[in-house]
């Protein structure tokens, strides 16, 4: 089998593995939970599918980004929480819950957005019809990329719940390493890609991180929400699902060019999540030492 069609083979499956690891975690609390944080889930998921894909647009003009490269940041943008949203907002102090929450919920309109923004993209930026990502059979492989394999993962939960606790952790390692190489294979599948917007490209991620993580936190505090649940936004927003855009890419829109902004955000988003982690909590810490009196 060609290297081409192995990779059209195993990129979807590898993202069946790393969606059906979120199921094993999720339950249908984690729906029902945005009752409990209705301010905070609404403020995130406006910042989340609509600020950041603007804020993006705006950095793609502004960097000079085209073509291809172009079309596949706004995909990045328009993707949900990617997994490690979690530990980092975990290690932050941030309400992991509602950080299961938001990713669950985004998971499930981002089979209605993901398409509109995919549809801009073309049309702006590669001479396409908008309406490529409005067309049924997009949407139909969105949701199966999407939400299938999550649903069965929560099915098992709810079925096993025993096994399911026991492979969680399996499973997790076994994502983080099919993500790595899913990385890896979208750069070298297109790797002049790469290093012909290499620069542009890094600096577009990363601001688009850094940006991500302040609305998250300080919209969320502008509207006087608290702020282990404005650091679960920070977290959320500012880090995007690249895997996912990915897969969008070579396996929807057969496309290795529009893959490689999802791998370098992929990459890159780590370094501005990082540092903000260890500035949340290092200020968690130092607002829970008493004061001397």
């Amino acid at each position: 089998m060609a290297v081409s069609s192995l990779f059209a083979v195993f990129l979807p499956l590898a993202l069946a593995l790393v969606m059906f690891g979120l199921g094993l975690a999720l339950t249908t609390a984690d729906f029902v939970r945005v009752l409990r944080y209705p301010k905070a889930t609404v403020v995130a998921l406006v910042c989340q599918m609509v600020v950041l894909p603007a804020v993006c647009l705006g950095l793609v003009y502004l960097f000079r980004l085209d073509g291809a490269v172009a079309a596949g940041m706004l995909l990045v943008a328009a993707s949900p929480g990617g997994p490690s949203a979690n530990l980092f907002s975990h290690v932050a102090g941030g309400n992991v819950a509602l950080n299961i929450t938001l990713t669950a919920v985004n998971s499930v309109l981002a089979v209605f957005t993901l398409p509109l923004w995919v549809g801009l993209s073309y049309a702006l930026f590669l001479d396409g019809d908008a309406g490529i990502g409005l067309r049924p059979d997009k949407f139909a492989q969105v949701f199966a990329i999407l939400l299938v394999p999550v649903a069965l993962g929560m099915w098992v939960h709810h079925r096993f719940p025993g096994w399911s606790q026991r492979m969680r952790g399996s499973v997790k390692v076994a994502s983080i390493v099919v993500l790595a190489l899913v990385v890896l294979a979208a750069v070298a599948r297109d790797f002049h890609t790469l290093t012909s917007h290499i620069g542009a490209l890094s600096a577009v991620c990363l601001t688009l991180a850094i940006i991500g993580l302040a609305v998250g936190y300080y919209v969320s505090r502008l509207f006087r929400i608290e702020t282990d649940q404005a650091i679960a936004a920070a977290m959320e927003i500012g880090i995007h699902n690249g895997a996912l855009a990915i897969a969008v890419a070579t396996s929807v829109l057969h496309s290795t060019a529009l893959a490689v902004p999802g791998a370098v955000y992929g990459v890159l988003m780590n370094v501005p999540a990082a540092a903000a982690a260890y500035l949340f909590a290092r200020r968690s810490r130092s607002a829970s030492v008493p004061t001397a009196v």
